[in-house]
């Protein structure tokens, strides 16, 4: 009887709770589809891929600007490409390191989660006053990717021990017992077991550093990246165009978790296939 009241209910409220999640984006999906006159508003007068061609400069040129779209969007590329390599790189070292344990081993845990704990805001104003206080300029590929580095990382080492606290150590013993060296015992016996656990650290770096805006805002400099290069252009007035740059960065984001699924689908099949012939 309960199992029977309690179905509908976890139903409905599951349904609540995608609609909110995904809601925004079916609207933001809409509004990029208005014509040249519409605005952000409903019922949509005419379907039109204008802003689109707007977006990509196929357009004649209007009242409304283009999108920094250039070289905002390869800075923040970039930046998060360098994120995601520094702090994947950390967050392995350190669950690794975290295998053993030493003394003073639950402070430095705390002091490596604290990075995602600060808020962002105050930890780019301290950053911005610690710039001019020692006289180094700000820009987007030194004290921002800073910040960057110590906000995912943690993400990435919290990953990464998760992994290692499900890893055998015996697979990695009996490496070592045939003379195996270390160095080749990682390379050759450990890595190929947490790829999957790197490429989840990799995700999550370069996701939230490609959209971080708190942090960056004061310690990008003047060369600013797409957060803020587009919060700067909208801060007035928001047209469609934003819209239609959304639904693109959304399938990027999708793409993103495509080749996420290729990659993890390849090695278990990989896996599988290596446990079945030592089975054999």
């Amino acid at each position: 009887m309960e199992s029977r009241v309690l179905r509908p209910v976890l139903a409905i409220y599951s349904s609540i709770f995608l609609l909110f999640l995904y809601g925004p984006m079916i609207v933001l999906a809409i509004l990029s589809f208005q014509s040249v006159d519409g605005g952000p508003q409903f019922p949509i007068r005419e379907w039109s891929t204008y802003w689109y061609q707007h977006l990509l400069g196929l357009t004649e040129t209007s009242r409304v600007s283009q999108l920094p779209v250039g070289d905002s969007l390869i800075r923040s590329i970039v930046l998060a490409f360098m994120t995601t390599v520094v702090s994947t790189v950390l967050g392995v070292m350190s669950a690794e390191a975290f295998r053993i344990k030493f003394k003073g081993s639950g402070p430095a845990f705390y002091l490596i989660i604290l990075g995602m704990m600060v808020p962002g805001v105050l930890v780019g104003l301290g950053m911005a006053l610690l710039s001019n206080t020692i006289g180094i300029g700000r820009a987007w590929w030194g004290t921002s990717f800073v910040l960057h580095v110590v906000y995912t990382y943690p993400f990435a080492f919290l990953v990464m021990l998760a992994i290692f606290n499900r890893f055998d150590r015996t697979v990695e013993e009996a490496a070592l017992s045939l003379g195996v060296s270390p160095a080749q015992t990682f390379r050759r016996v450990t890595f190929p077991i947490i790829f999957p656990g790197v490429l989840s650290a990799m995700l999550f770096s370069f996701t939230l550093s490609y959209d971080e805006f708190s942090r960056t805002l004061f310690t990008a400099g003047r060369d600013l990246t797409l957060p803020l290069s587009i919060y700067g252009t909208f801060s007035v007035e928001i047209y469609p165009n934003i819209f239609a740059f959304g639904v693109l960065t959304t399938l990027f984001s999708f793409t993103l978790l495509v080749v996420y699924g290729l990659l993890m689908k390849r090695f278990t099949s990989k896996a599988a296939r290596f446990k079945g012939q030592e089975d054999g």
